[in-house]
């Protein structure tokens, strides 16, 4: 989990725009960031195994 402070910090608008980075909705990690979710990989295979994302499935075979 991240530190509150780091998640609002990443809220704001900064001064350049190439310091914007990326942190999941949920969690608020900031490494492994799927952009098409805006979740964290940990986040996203949480939700898909619970069948929260649609259009997503657990591969089997």
């Amino acid at each position: 989990m991240a530190r509150k402070c780091l998640i609002e910090k990443s809220r704001k608008e900064p001064k350049y725009k190439t310091r914007r980075y990326n942190r999941c909705n949920l969690c608020g990690r900031r490494r492994a960031y799927y952009r098409k979710f805006q979740i964290c990989r940990i986040c996203f295979r949480n939700l898909a195994s619970k069948g929260e994302i649609p259009g997503v499935k657990k591969a089997s075979w």
